[in-house]
């Protein structure tokens, strides 16, 4: 069993818990029609930025992907100022202006969303070159999907990132899919992570759905960055509950599978580690106490502004609709 305590289990569960409620409410807004455009979201993948971004200081810097509202939130983005980015409006992160698909916040260390297919993974290592040549001791975070790795800008960040030693970390959270191509008919090789060893960097593949092991394996590799020995890959088995984008009605997967990933959910292991360790009554309660804090309105005027008639409907998103996972 894990030596991590159960208050840092806990603080990472309810991180999870605020990255679940905040896409299932995404979800409802786009079927409301309250955000446009498009929408890809990580409900089922939230253990993998949540585990990695434990282990990141405030100096360090992430870069994401399309699918990456979790990655934003795990280092610490305010819900209602992302929630505002999304709906267009000026307190948002980037004023509104880029929307799901290009969220950036300098102050919390997150250089951007890419909604390019491996466009983010240049940008990370070009970010950790800087941070080599300054001698800063931070590294930089990149993370992509299973489809980046068919991509020429994956192969070139890998191999620069290798012979010039750079404190990079790539993260491929493999959930099984490229848009509709299922990954072993699009990346030939026995597994993704193994391509790391061509590059001469060490590498690790676990399972992106439990907390703990993404937490352990995620504390070794970002070790061997800080020690200044070059850049190290992770590849994180997991699933997106959702399809691609909004649009996306999964004809390509079966439903029995959908129900085997279900049995897997990340939130649904990490409360059952939990109980099994005998958490206190009194930690839940701090858990709902918390959760509310973070997703209910600050006022009747936020719900308002959102075409709500109350803030009820704001209940959902850490509360109602997971008070089995409290």
């Amino acid at each position: 069993m894990s030596k991590l305590s159960n208050d840092t289990i806990s603080e990472m569960y309810l991180q999870m818990l605020r990255i679940r409620g905040f896409e299932t409410l995404v979800e409802e807004l786009f079927a409301d029609g309250k955000i446009h455009g498009t929408t890809h979201l990580c409900i089922g993948q939230e253990a993998v930025p949540v585990g990695i971004s434990a282990h990141l200081a405030p100096a360090d810097l992430t870069v994401s992907n399309h699918r990456g509202h979790g990655h934003f939130l795990a280092r610490g983005a305010d819900t209602r100022r992302l929630f505002a980015e999304l709906l267009g409006r000026q307190d948002g992160y980037c004023r509104g202006k880029g929307g799901t698909q290009h969220l950036s916040c300098l102050n919390l260390g997150h250089l951007g969303s890419n909604g390019i297919t491996a466009g983010g993974l240049p940008v990370a290592a070009g970010a950790a070159l800087s941070q080599k040549r300054k001698r800063t001791g931070a590294i930089s975070v990149a993370y992509f999907g299973d489809g980046a790795v068919g991509e020429g800008y994956f192969h070139e960040a890998m191999n620069m990132a290798s012979v010039w030693k750079l404190p990079v970390l790539f993260v491929c959270e493999n959930n099984l899919y490229a848009m509709s191509t299922p990954v072993e008919k699009g990346i030939a090789g026995p597994s993704i992570g193994v391509k790391a060893a061509a590059y001469d960097m060490p590498w690790t593949a676990l399972d992106g759905n439990d907390l703990l092991e993404v937490y352990e394996g995620a504390k070794r590799m970002i070790s061997h960055l800080r020690s200044g020995a070059g850049p190290a890959f992770i590849e994180a088995k997991t699933y997106r509950f959702r399809g691609h984008s909004k649009s996306d009605k999964r004809e390509y997967r079966t439903r029995e599978e959908e129900k085997l990933w279900l049995g897997r959910d990340p939130l649904v292991r990490t409360r059952s580690l939990l109980l099994e360790r005998n958490v206190p009554s009194e930690s839940s309660t701090r858990l709902k106490r918390t959760s509310n804090a973070h997703c209910e309105p600050r006022s009747k005027a936020r719900s308002k502004a959102l075409g709500q008639s109350s803030k009820q409907r704001w209940m959902p998103l850490c509360v109602t609709r997971h008070s089995t996972l409290l």
